[in-house]
């Protein structure tokens, strides 16, 4: 009896407790009508608290009955708080617009980027402010992570071919823009974070830690000082989220693939005061190409300190470590046919090896003194660590006895290298926002000041040419006018301190002696140069136009002899313009055009270096260019159309002498002018696109050499273009299940300028990739399948004997899961 009293009691206290609860449930969205995924919804002085999913919609259940505030935050929309009534057995439905914020708290990238799609809103790398691109009176392009991940790419250069006007230049870190080459060391193309950090020239950036890859077209000079003419590269490395969010994933595949990728982010403390974000990725993969490897390991931890709304502060470390080998390309037969030798081949020896490491360490500020004035300083160190061993050819093909050259073996050379650089980078500048009668003006005062160091210890042991008559030394090149001079094999000809590289010989890949080489030593003299310069930039609002107005004047200093008796200091001065205008012409079509000059040194080192045949003026550049760009489709999709005339002078091009690899030539005028089109987003919630297309008319207009006049620059194609899609099924029968599909053309290439005969044509290609997905719950799996044609092509190079092929067809599969 007294147990079934007690039941009817508890169930009683039950029902009474059913009867007093009841549901909320809604749906966020932008002023565009875009479900917003990752909101944070809290129902105030109670325990429950959730993330919108992907369709913007959030539910909670078992709610006590009583009157509430929810509040709905994101550090890219405006919070928002609402009031609503729970009531007992019913539904409280709420549908809420989200604005986009407008506070400037990511003018340093403090925080993570809040969309999740192929589409990138706001720049800082165009004008150093949060600025939507749609403002900004210049063309620029990106990559963001979900496009990465979709396309399963893993380094810059497997991406790069998604922005319109910019194609790869060899299997090193460097690319083309606008016809222009950007090296992986050149210091006025490659940023992270917008700051000048080392990277390896060798080798391809990793991206498992970078949030997006952007362009920003054209000279840089007005912001950054020394700036390349064709564009410059910005890496934006991940940043903490107010969010939790935490995932792994898993890829493995063709030429023995393997790598593991970890992303880590949230709040430390229960005030999300401290936040913090751990990217960690792991490489050990093979190569189509004889005896290339990568060993890579990226550590990237971050922090965000937010002890108020005025101050807020960032500390960010990118470790890095790469093991592998210096692929210096394909060398074929001299009559210049690229089947001739096998794709596959490299000149490597077996003992070769590249070991790499670097280390980015920044830390930013940014305080807001009152509602219009704000301060930002960022400083970046930046260190890089090299020590190689290689074969490689040494330019040219081998010598017979008479003079004429054997087209079937290259002659070859041997460096044993270590180099230690540092950069240091400071940063700082005042953001003002007033309004003077209808004009809304955003100023912005600056000062930058930029350090590079070759630190003492830097040398190399050289290995090539001929050995001499008695064997004991070493000459660089064959003369036969000088015949007694070398020591000649039994048929009279001359006997290589490197023995010749045999490309119809399956085993020249071997280990070789390095014991038997004639070595000779070159040590790096310690070297430093530093810039600095002031800047001041104004975005004006006047209605539907807006103005953006900008002044630098850059001090470069490259410090020769650094530390020695004889130390000297070369300084170059420049005065640096920019003008842009934009229009609106709809609320989803704004009109822009801009002037811009830019600036770049030639390094004090090669100036001086006798054996490149300077001195050599600097580069100076002009950028003319004029667009449009849009949203389309409520904001999901932009579209960006620039026309361009880009003048260069003073570019310097390896003169392919053979047997003088150093020797440089300078052109007087460099022309680029073509047109770019741009499209990312998504169509619909489930249907992703990115397309580009470039044409790119990029000539030598003047020059001391008259052959070199006219001819279009090396590994700049006229035409390019790109197209990649993804459809997801959210619903049905196939939820969960995806699909992606791509292309991308280049035309014929030219390779390097020299004069003595014409240059290498690498051909066009067309290359179809395809991908399939699905998603179930917290587990996606996905194959690439890339150049699915098994299509055989060139992504450029310099002659027929250091040609880049491009990779067969290849399948990787990726296993990812998200908690």
């Amino acid at each position: 009896m007294k147990n079934s009293l007690l039941f009817i009691c508890l169930l009683c206290i039950s029902n009474i407790s059913m009867a007093q609860t009841g549901q909320l449930k809604g749906t966020i969205k932008d002023q565009n009508g875009k479900s917003i995924e990752f909101i944070n919804v809290l129902i105030e002085d109670t325990q429950f608290g959730t993330l919108t999913d992907k369709e913007g919609k959030f539910n909670f259940e078992n709610v006590p009955t009583g009157h509430y505030s929810i509040t709905f935050s994101s550090f890219a929309y405006s919070s928002l708080r609402k009031e609503v009534d729970i009531l007992a057995h019913q539904t409280s439905n709420m549908d809420i617009v989200l604005s986009e914020s407008q506070m400037e708290l990511q003018t340093v990238e403090i925080l993570g980027r809040a969309e999740t799609s192929y589409k990138n809103t706001n720049s800082f790398i165009g004008t150093k402010s949060s600025t939507p691109l749609r403002e900004v009176p210049q063309s620029i392009g990106y990559v963001t992570k979900e496009l990465a991940l979709d396309q399963g790419a893993y380094t810059v250069n497997d991406i790069v071919k998604n922005i319109s006007g910019v194609n790869q230049y060899t299997f090193y870190n460097d690319i083309t823009i606008r016809g222009h080459r950007i090296q992986g060391q050149d210091i006025s193309g490659n940023l992270v974070n917008g700051m000048r950090a080392f990277t390896s020239f060798w080798k391809q950036q990793l991206i498992p830690h970078i949030e997006r890859v952007e362009v920003i077209k054209g000279p840089a000079s007005a912001l950054f000082g020394n700036a390349s003419a064709g564009g410059t590269i910005n890496r934006v490395t991940k940043k903490p989220l107010t969010q939790t969010r935490q995932s792994i994933s898993s890829t493995v595949g063709s030429f023995n693939t393997f790598r593991i990728l970890g992303d880590f982010t949230g709040p430390m403390t229960e005030d999300k005061t401290l936040l913090y974000r751990l990217n960690l990725g792991y490489e050990n993969s093979g190569s189509f190409r004889d005896l290339q490897y990568a060993k890579n390991l990226v550590v990237a931890p971050s922090f965000s300190f937010l002890p108020s709304e005025k101050t807020r502060l960032n500390f960010d470390i990118v470790y890095q470590k790469s093991d592998g080998r210096l692929d210096r390309g394909q060398a074929v037969f001299g009559d210049g046919d690229l089947y001739s030798v096998p794709i596959t081949k490299s000149l490597n020896a077996a003992n070769d090896y590249l070991k790499e490491e670097s280390i980015n360490a920044t830390i930013s500020l940014r305080h807001e003194f009152t509602d219009q004035l704000s301060f930002n300083s960022v400083y970046m160190r930046s260190n890089y660590a090299e020590d190689l061993l290689e074969h490689r050819g040494n330019n040219k093909f081998a010598n017979f006895g008479d003079g004429s050259l054997d087209y079937e073996k290259v002659e070859m050379r041997v460096g044993i290298r270590k180099r230690d650089w540092s950069n240091n980078n400071f940063s700082n500048y005042f953001n003002y926002d007033v309004s003077t009668g209808s004009i809304d003006h955003k100023v912005l005062l600056g000062y930058d000041y930029f350090q590079q160091v070759l630190h003492p210890g830097g040398s190399q042991l050289q290995a090539r040419g001929y050995l001499t008559a008695d064997k004991t030394g070493s000459i660089n090149s064959y003369n036969p006018a000088n015949k007694d001079l070398y020591a000649l094999d039994a048929n009279g000809n001359p006997i290589p301190v490197v023995e010749h590289f045999d490309l119809t010989d399956p085993f020249a890949n071997k280990l070789r002696d390095l014991s038997k080489y004639i070595y000779s030593s070159n040590v790096y003299a310690q070297s430093m140069l530093h810039s600095h310069g002031v800047y001041i930039q104004e975005q004006a609002s006047i209605g539907k136009f807006k103005v953006l107005l900008g002044l630098r004047q850059e001090f470069y200093t490259d410090v020769l002899n650094y530390k020695g008796d004889s130390e000297e200091d070369v300084t170059q001065n420049a005065l640096i313009p920019r003008v842009g205008l934009v229009y609106s012409v709809t609320p989803n079509i704004n009109l822009y055009g801009t002037y811009v000059q830019g600036y770049q040194p030639q390094s004090a080192t090669v100036i001086n270096d006798p054996n490149a045949g300077g001195p050599f003026d600097p580069l100076t550049s002009e950028l003319k260019e004029i667009g449009a760009k849009s949203d389309w489709f409520e904001g999901r999709l932009s579209a960006t159309i620039a026309m361009y005339y880009l003048t260069e002078k003073g570019a310097l091009y390896n003169a392919n002498e053979p047997g003088n690899p150093d020797l440089l030539i300078q052109t007087g005028k460099d022309l680029s002018k073509g047109f770019e089109l741009d499209l990312a987003g998504k169509i619909t919630d489930n249907w992703s696109l990115i397309a580009n297309y470039a044409y790119n008319e990029a000539t030598i207009e003047e020059s001391d050499d008259e052959n070199l006049v006219g001819r279009q620059k090396p590994n700049a194609p006229k035409h390019a273009g790109n197209l990649w899609t993804k459809y997801i099924f959210s619903e049905g029968s196939f939820k969960g299940l995806g699909f992606g599909i791509g292309a991308n053309f280049v035309t014929e290439r030219f390779g390097s300028l020299g004069s003595t005969a014409e240059p290498p044509v690498f051909p066009a290609y067309e290359i179809f990739d395809a991908a399939v997905y699905y998603k179930m719950n917290k587990f996606q799996i996905q194959m690439n399948i890339n150049n699915v044609f098994n299509k055989t092509h060139w992504v450029g190079g310099y002659d027929y004997i250091r040609a880049f092929p491009g990779a067969p067809r290849n399948v990787m599969t990726t296993v990812s899961y998200t908690f």
